[in-house]
């Protein structure tokens, strides 16, 4: 059933994040020279190919400790936009508290759909843990953490059956959450479908909200005080989903951030987003 011009136009603002964000544009060169001032005081293994596509890679940075945990940052842009070495910047506070941090990449709409997505997010994280004796990080410690449409494949790798691919049920230690979509039927109905190209099936297949997590790790679902109505109804949505399996969720909301300054402030140790991740890596915190 199609809405009306009316309602439509509703939906359409609810998830049109740049524009109920005016100054977006200062917060992507900021992402970038912030990720362009990490890179270059702590080098990285970049470019790291898990699949056949240049977009199909991970930049890997390690720690000066042996065998560390490893965390897994998956960027956001609606699935149609960004990079992983935009968001170089958030692997910093990580590093410093003892944790390996691999950002990882995907083809993006229009020229993939959804299925392929969510499918080489699943191939990345399978490589991340297939080949942690040779990157020197312990794969039996890896905890995820997406933004918005990184939020959501995070969501969706925890409700992966991993042990299909012959990799360990609980592979996925941890995940936080960020600003996400976990439910995707809005997303189908509003004007960012003319590019991600949902169908009512793919929209359901790829719902974190309806699928059962496999597993039953820490998870913190986080959201900004000043983001839009549509992303705290999705948060709270998933975390009651969450909740009704069983597994611990912290629903956070943090003050005073939109959806652009609530990844920005993830290079703080003092964030709540990285001190949960720090907890579900078993670390003490970043150091000063």
């Amino acid at each position: 059933m199609s809405l009306s011009p009316a309602d439509q136009a509703a939906l359409d603002a609810l998830y049109n994040l740049r524009a109920a964000v005016p100054e977006h544009p200062e917060y992507f060169e900021r992402y970038a020279a912030s990720s362009a001032a990490f890179r270059a005081r702590w080098p990285g293994r970049l470019d790291l190919a898990y699949g056949a596509s240049a977009r199909q890679a991970i930049d890997l940075f390690l720690p000066q400790v042996a065998s560390p945990p490893l965390f897994v940052f998956i960027h956001g842009g609606y699935w149609q936009a960004l990079d992983r070495k935009d968001f170089s910047f958030v692997a910093a506070p990580l590093v410093r508290a003892g944790a390996a941090v691999a950002l990882v990449g995907y083809d993006l709409p229009p020229t993939v759909d959804m299925d392929t997505i969510v499918g080489q997010v699943r191939q990345a994280i399978a490589w991340l843990h297939r080949n942690a004796g040779a990157q020197g990080y312990d794969g039996g410690r890896i905890c995820l953490a997406g933004h918005s449409a990184g939020g959501h494949l995070a969501a969706m790798a925890l409700a992966t059956n991993w042990t299909a691919q012959g990799l360990p049920a609980d592979l996925v230690k941890g995940v936080c959450a960020i600003s996400g979509v976990f439910d995707l039927e809005p997303i189908r109905q509003c004007y960012l479908n003319q590019v991600v190209g949902l169908d009512e099936v793919q929209a359901r297949r790829h719902s974190p909200v309806l699928l059962p997590p496999q597993n039953r790790c820490p998870v913190m679902v986080t959201v900004g005080e000043h983001e839009t109505l549509a992303f705290h109804q999705q948060s709270r949505a998933y975390a009651d989903a969450l909740g009704r399996h069983g597994v611990p969720c912290n629903l956070v909301t943090q003050p005073g951030l939109d959806h652009f300054s609530i990844i920005m402030a993830m290079a703080d140790e003092a964030n709540p987003a990285v001190r949960a991740l720090c907890d579900q890596l078993g670390l003490s915190g970043a150091s000063a």
